[in-house]
Formats: C-alpha cells, sequence, structure tokens
C-alpha cells in the first residue's frame, strides 16, 4: 500500500489517500473500513441520456464517487473489495443519497475519511504501508496425492492451489503406475510454485509432510531444476527447507509453522511471531494457569492491575459495526499499550488467528499470577466475541 497524504485533526478526525497495490492491500482497507465512513474513489456508473427525438441510450461513465459507507464485502479468493454506500457529494452522474457501489480498484487513489481515527486504524494504516511486512513465505503441505500450495503473509494465509491427483496404489508388479502417478503428482506442485511464488519476496519455502514425502518432492524439483535449467530455482534453491505436518490438509500447516527450523528462519516475521506468542500462552495455561487468561472480562481485569505482559487480540474484533464494542477492544489495546505491555493483533486470516477465536479472541500472559481473577464472570464474553 501507498500512503498519498494524511491528515489527522486533533479531535481524531480526517482522512487518509492511499492506494492499494496488491491483492493483499485491499485486506488491510477492509479491515479499515466500518459503516458510517466515507470513501472517495474513482467507479463507473450507467447513466440514461434521452435525446430531443425522445429516444433513450445507456452507457458506462468513468466518475469520482463519495459514499458513506453501509456494506463491505470482501472476496478472500480474488481479493476484491465492493463497498456499498449512499452518494454524499455532488455529482452530474448520481443524485445526492443514491446507493452506489464501488468496486476499488488496483493502483487507483482513494480516500478514507473517518469521525475519529483511533489508534488501531492508524497502526493498520502504518503497517499496510511498511515494505518489510511484505517478506511471504510460501509453504506446501502434502500427503500421497494431496497438496495445498499456500501464500504466508504479515496478515494472512491464503492457499494458491490444491492438487489432488490419483495415485495407483503399490502392488506387485505395477510399482510403475505408482511411480508414474507420484511423478505426475510432484510436477503439478511444481508447476503451482513457479506460477504462484514470487521468489523476489518470499523468504523461504517451507515443504511439509509426514514421513520422507516432502524429502522425495524437494530432490524431484532439484532434479527438474537442472534437466530443464530452470533458473528462478536454482538461484533460490537455498529457500527450501524441510518440515514434518501430520498430514497433508490445509490445517496442518499450523503444525509445519511451529517446526524448530521453520522458527529459526522465520523468526522475524509477524506470522511466526503469531506462532511462537500462541505456543507460550498454551505452556503458561499448562504450566502456570494463573498467569493466562482469556476471554475480555478475565484480561480487562489483569490489565486493571498493570499485570497483561503480552495481550493476543483478534483483528475481526476491530470489525465490529457496535461504536461501544469497537471502542472497548481499542481502549483494552491503547491501556496495554500504556502500562507497558505487548500487543500482538492476529490475523483471522491465519490459522493462529482460528485458534485465537476459539479462546473468544482475547487473551493475555501475565507479568506475575491473578489467581483471584478466575473467580469474575466470564461467561457474556463468548456469546459476544462470537460473531466479531
Amino acid at each position: 500500500m501507498k500512503l498519498v497524504k494524511k491528515v489527522i485533526e486533533r479531535d481524531a478526525s480526517g482522512f487518509v489517500e492511499l492506494i492499494a497495490e496488491e491483492g493483499e492491500d485491499m485486506w488491510h482497507v477492509y479491515n479499515l473500513l466500518l459503516n458510517g465512513d466515507r470513501i472517495k474513489a474513482t467507479t463507473f456508473r450507467r447513466v440514461q441520456n434521452e435525446s430531443t427525438t425522445g429516444s433513450v441510450t445507456s452507457e458506462r461513465v468513468r466518475t469520482v464517487l463519495t459514499v458513506e459507507v453501509t456494506d463491505v464485502f470482501f472476496d478472500t479468493q480474488a481479493f476484491t473489495l465492493r463497498i456499498n454506500g449512499k452518494n454524499t457529494e455532488e455529482n452530474p452522474h448520481v443524485k445526492m443519497g443514491a446507493f452506489h457501489t464501488i468496486d476499488l480498484e488496483l493502483n487507483r487513489k482513494f480516500t478514507l475519511y473517518k469521525q475519529e481515527w483511533d489508534s488501531v486504524s492508524l497502526e493498520r494504516v502504518k503497517e499496510s504501508c511498511d515494505i518489510s511486512s511484505k517478506a511471504d513465505v510460501g509453504a506446501v503441505v502434502l500427503q500421497e496425492g494431496l497438496a495445498y500450495v499456500c501464500l504466508i503473509s504479515s496478515s494472512m494465509t491464503v492457499i494458491r492451489t490444491k492438487v489432488d491427483v490419483s495415485i495407483p496404489r503399490k502392488r506387485r508388479g505395477g510399482i510403475d503406475q505408482h511411480d508414474k502417478g507420484l511423478r505426475k503428482f510432484f510436477e503439478q506442485i511444481l508447476q503451482s510454485i513457479l506460477q504462484h511464488f514470487d521468489f523476489s519476496v518470499i523468504k523461504c519455502v517451507v515443504l511439509a509432510s509426514a514421513g520422507f514425502l516432502n524429502e522425495v518432492l524437494l530432490n524431484y524439483i532439484k532434479e527438474q531444476t537442472v534437466k530443464r535449467e530452470l533458473k528462478v530455482l536454482s538461484e533460490n534453491k537455498q529457500k527450501f527447507m524441510l518440515a514434518h505436518s501430520a498430514s497433508g490438509h490445509k490445517h496442518a500447516l499450523q503444525e509445519a509453522m511451529q517446526d524448530p527450523a521453520v522458527v529459526l528462519k522465520l523468526r522475524d516475521t509477524k506470522a511466526q511471531a503469531e506462532v511462537t506468542i500462541l505456543n507460550q500462552f498454551y505452556k503458561c495455561l499448562n504450566d502456570q494457569p494463573d498467569r493466562a487468561f482469556y476471554g475480555f472480562s478475565h484480561v480487562h481485569a489483569a490489565n486493571e492491575e498493570q499485570a497483561v505482559a503480552t495481550l493476543m487480540i483478534l483483528d475481526s474484533l476491530f470489525r465490529s459495526q457496535n461504536v461501544e464494542e469497537r471502542k472497548k477492544y481499542v481502549q483494552l489495546v491503547d491501556a496495554v499499550k500504556d502500562n507497558g505491555g505487548e500487543v500482538l493483533v492476529f490475523s483471522s486470516m491465519h490459522g493462529t488467528g482460528e485458534q485465537l477465536k476459539l479462546l473468544t479472541g482475547v487473551a493475555a500472559i501475565l507479568r506475575f499470577p491473578c489467581p483471584h481473577i478466575e473467580d469474575i464472570d466470564n461467561g457474556n464474553d463468548s456469546e459476544d466475541e462470537r460473531d466479531a
């Protein structure tokens, strides 16, 4: 994302001018938009013209509209963003108050206006414009006949391709058919890697499987790299690494990301930081339960005692259309930071985010034990946060 201009007034109102440069930027915009915000962008509108003879013609015209947001739809596969809203400024083609849908376009400037830019929204803008956060990780999690080719960025885990190939079983006299099926399977994975992985930004490629299947795949990739003189793979062969996973299903990717070799390689990425902190939380919950709490009520009570060392919170909670609901999470984030705590906003598009959602979307590791917090009623939190 490119930041063109930012004007924030003392009362926290203001606007930012941005240019979405890639699909992931649309995810950031989706997280920034709330009902009641205004967005100014280039769009198309079908207008009807009536001639002096009474004939009517219809044409699509490009125009710039400012709409007050009423609904936002994000397609996680196509990375497209559709914004519904009411026109708020005079326009020759659209009446004031008329509804219009804007399909936000890549590489075109748009302006986002808010009555209040809170700390979470401003941090999201900063993060989306940080080039260093674009360091992607490529991953292939596989078992015989099934593989998921994924991209992992600071904000999301995206399945680029599912490879599903029927491989004949090994039978006496039929080993050739099995090997032929396996090579066909590996070839489809190789083609997906070449098509979807941009090695100029990818930090490493993790090949994960149970047993030695990932090693066999890596040997096939090396063999084909030499045989076909695949320059892009030859120059980036050091980026491939092996990891263990229980299966080839997409949920097994989370296990692969916990492999010590992968952790070491990716220790400075946001995605890996989420994995590391969540593992620490589970370990603390098991070994020292008085220092690990989840649910807003418990975490808020712990922060009142300045006990929160690390706060984990799900980004979808900040998309709540209930202003008061959103505000309480923003205030919790600000309060933890003011008390010297660390805050990690987990992406709901990562496996770690899915796990945190099971813990109501809010969890914390404390500096010191607070056993009395367990007595506080935390019952309503799961209902309040389930819909976020």
